[in-house]
């Protein structure tokens, strides 16, 4: 691959913002941007472990769209708004990469994009390149 990919899915703030859902560099580095509670277009809001788990898979269907999953994560960033939180947040994280453990960061930042929100995740993953034998990259 010799040129940055692109995933767009066609949410709206995309569009009105001028950004990509995930971007692929030419060496394999994969960044997803923020993604948040929301399915089917709507804000799903509920508990901060539901929230978890649906902005993961948010991230994990633009990595889909790379034929990446998330045994592929090497590093995760989650924004939360309330520190009480950070148990069922963990708990859920716990699930979703006990077996790939990325590189993670948690942080308590005062409000998101809709106070209904309690967390906003990122990713970031690694497509590993066909390398010769013997050879390092």
């Amino acid at each position: 691959m010799s040129e940055v990919r692109r995933v767009t899915t066609g949410a709206p703030w995309e569009e009105r913002f001028g950004y990509s859902r995930a971007v692929e560099l030419p060496h394999g580095l994969v960044l997803v941007a923020g993604c948040t509670s929301v399915v089917d277009g709507a804000i799903a809001d509920g508990a901060p472990y539901e929230q978890t788990v649906n902005a993961f898979q948010a991230a994990f269907d633009a990595l889909k769209r790379l034929d990446l999953g998330p045994q592929d994560v090497v590093r995760t960033r989650m924004y939360i708004t309330h520190a009480r939180d950070i148990e069922d947040i963990g708990r859920a994280h716990k699930e979703l990469f006990d077996a790939v453990r990325p590189a993670a960061t948690m942080v308590v930042v005062a409000g998101l994009v809709d106070p209904r929100l309690v967390v906003e995740v990122e990713v970031e993953a690694y497509r590993q390149h066909n390398r010769e034998a013997g050879k390092s990259a």
